[in-house]
């Protein structure tokens, strides 16, 4: 079933009406719970839908990566044992890493080696 933009926007806006009234204690069964779930599952279709998410390329994962760690570009290039310049590469996709460098900043910034893959 096509879930239209106005159910889309009903349930946005229901979802804002229901959150105050669900916490972690609400049972599942609880009929404001129930109606929660069911306007966030519209929700998620329409959006899955309407606004795909793409998956980041390899070099917003590390341009986001070396953000979330407080790191600058130089630092990650010294942990890794390249130049500044060849992450920069890396990061505006003029380049990519090989299997080695991406394993090892796979494990400096915490990246999940499927999300380096693309899967």
């Amino acid at each position: 079933m096509e879930i239209s933009k106005q159910q889309y926007e009903y349930s946005l806006n229901r979802i804002e009406e229901l959150l105050p009234l669900v916490t972690d204690e609400t049972p599942a069964d609880d009929r404001n719970a129930v109606e929660l779930a069911i306007v966030s599952d519209v929700v998620e279709e329409y959006e899955k839908l309407h606004y795909p998410i793409e998956r980041p390329t390899i070099g917003e994962l590390i341009s986001l990566s070396i953000e979330e760690k407080g790191m600058t570009q130089k630092q990650l290039a010294r942990e890794l044992g390249i130049s500044p310049s060849r992450v920069n590469d890396y990061i505006s996709g003029r380049a990519e890493p090989t299997l080695r460098i991406a394993r090892a900043i796979c494990i400096v910034l915490g990246i999940a080696p499927a999300a380096m893959l693309g899967l």
